[in-house]
């Protein structure tokens, strides 16, 4: 059982940056790493879908075509913690972000193979 909070979203000026937070608690403390991460955002009136991921010990990423070189993910195992440095937000990045958690150490982009989720940090970006 994973808790998943995330914090750090809110309302922001095109161009600007934010950086996602996502805490998880375990049963266990020590078992964070044995958990694949990813960032999912779901627009208004739209499908959630990936923004990154990350495997369990942060050597294999993944980005969508639509944040490449704009986010970052990353994670630290010791903190069990898991981030997203959104640089150069765009009004297109408005959504609703959700924090996700597979019990693998390999990272997946699609919402069918992860086990726990937040509740989700909105953030909103104006032009």
């Amino acid at each position: 059982q994973v808790q998943l909070v995330e914090s750090g979203g809110g309302l922001v000026q095109a161009g600007a940056s934010l950086r996602l937070s996502c805490a998880a608690s375990t049963r266990t403390f020590s078992t964070f790493s044995n958990y694949a991460m990813a960032w999912f955002r779901q627009a208004p009136g739209k499908e959630r879908v990936v923004v990154a991921a990350i495997d369990w010990i942060g050597k294999y990423k993944y980005y969508a075509d639509s944040v490449k070189g704009r986010f970052t993910i990353s994670r630290d195992n010791a903190e069990n913690t898991l981030y997203l440095l959104m640089n150069n937000l765009k009004p297109e990045d408005t959504a609703v972000y959700y924090c996700a958690a597979r019990h693998s150490p390999a990272l997946a982009t699609t919402s069918g193979p992860y086990d726990y989720w937040g509740q989700g940090t909105p953030v909103t970006v104006s032009s």
